[in-house]
């Protein structure tokens, strides 16, 4: 996608095959860095810290992680270890250990001399299917937004966290949508919520917005439910950190809330996730594990102070105990439709079996 007029994706492995670049998500808004990965350890810090979020997105990351890793110990030690470190670093989102195993599986019948090169070249397939994916998402989805009763003014969307280019390699998976419906010359309107506590809606969606000319309004989080009850939303779209087998959507914070207000007022409601995105081996969303992050998230907020500096300020009493659950879970019931590579489906096990066969057989209960 372009910043300021130039295309990049959120990584890539730099030109002496040993250093992979990420965008450093933490500085946007306001400062645009990039920052090297040279060990699995790097790898880890920047998905734990969120150099780099979005489940597309880490899973990319962990894939380059196994490499890195691999490059300082190719034995089966060193190839156990950086899997497990990478899947520890960040626990909901099953993109992050399914690119670490399938990395870890391509490169174990290899001998110690090739499996570094080899885990390379198997994280850069991940990154191009991602994209690909990604690509196809944005088609079936710009097809929902078009059959939309909607006409004679733009189509609203409302939108939570950043499901976008900054969380996939490129394009997204519920901006996608959205980006392809304005190319194809769709006049679409984007509700941004804030998404606190780190605001990537506020910081990363609504600035991926603006790189794309694409109209957007950055709104409180409590606002939705209000915007929906007026009439302004015409649909829902969120991305997903874990889709269980039987269609519940595993996403950011708040997304719960979305969903009960979209369904009060008959707001069609979509996630959209590309394949690496559902855990065949989860049978309902109630088992999926949500991450409790550190509470001074929500004790604290960054912005640009008068003088122009990015500052860090707290907002809550001292002493106030804080709690950050970083992830809720959206029953099925909920859920109009998935958008998938595949196309749409009903958010079920009936739904998902029809656009993957062969994974449903292989994991029915």
């Amino acid at each position: 996608m372009n910043v300021d007029g130039h295309h990049y994706r959120t990584i890539w492995l730099s030109d002496d095959h040993a250093t992979v670049q990420v965008i450093d998500q933490r500085r946007l808004p306001h400062e645009f860095s990039t920052r090297q990965l040279r060990t699995v350890n790097d790898a880890v810090e920047a998905i734990s810290n969120m150099t780099v979020r979005g489940a597309p997105l880490i899973g990319a990351t962990a894939a380059f992680g196994v490499a890195l890793g691999l490059r300082a110990d190719p034995s089966d030690q060193g190839l156990q270890g950086a899997v497990t470190a990478l899947i520890n670093s960040r626990p909901t989102a099953v993109n992050l250990a399914w690119a670490a195993r399938t990395v870890a599986a391509a490169v174990k019948p290899l001998p110690f001399a090739d499996r570094f090169a080899s885990a390379l070249k198997e994280a850069q397939l991940i990154c191009e299917d991602d994209v690909a994916s990604c690509l196809r998402i944005g088609e079936h989805g710009a097809d929902v937004l078009e059959s939309l009763p909607v006409t004679g003014r733009p189509v609203q969307i409302l939108t939570h966290c950043n499901a976008g280019w900054l969380a996939a390699v490129d394009w997204g998976t519920a901006l996608a949508p959205v980006y392809r419906a304005h190319q194809r010359g769709m006049a679409v309107h984007v509700w941004v919520d804030e998404t606190r506590p780190r605001n990537q809606g506020a910081s990363l969606t609504a600035w991926e917005l603006g790189q794309q000319g694409i109209p957007h309004t950055v709104i409180a989080d409590n606002a939705g439910g209000h915007l929906m009850q007026q009439g302004k939303v015409d649909v829902c779209l969120v991305g997903a950190d874990r889709v269980a087998a039987n269609g519940d959507v595993c996403n950011k914070i708040g997304t719960y809330l979305k969903a009960l207000a979209a369904f009060d007022n008959n707001v069609p409601f979509y996630a959209a996730l590309p394949h690496s995105t559902i855990d065949w081996e989860m049978p309902t969303g109630a088992m999926i594990r949500i991450e409790e992050r550190d509470a001074d998230e929500v004790h604290t907020i960054v912005g640009l102070d008068t003088r122009g500096a990015m500052s860090r300020v707290r907002v809550t009493p001292v002493g106030s105990a804080a709690a950050n659950y970083a992830f809720d879970v959206t029953p099925s019931r909920l859920v109009t439709g998935l958008i998938t590579e595949r196309g749409v489906c009903a958010a079920s096990r009936a739904g998902l079996a029809a656009l993957y066969p062969t994974k449903t057989r292989l994991h029915n209960p």
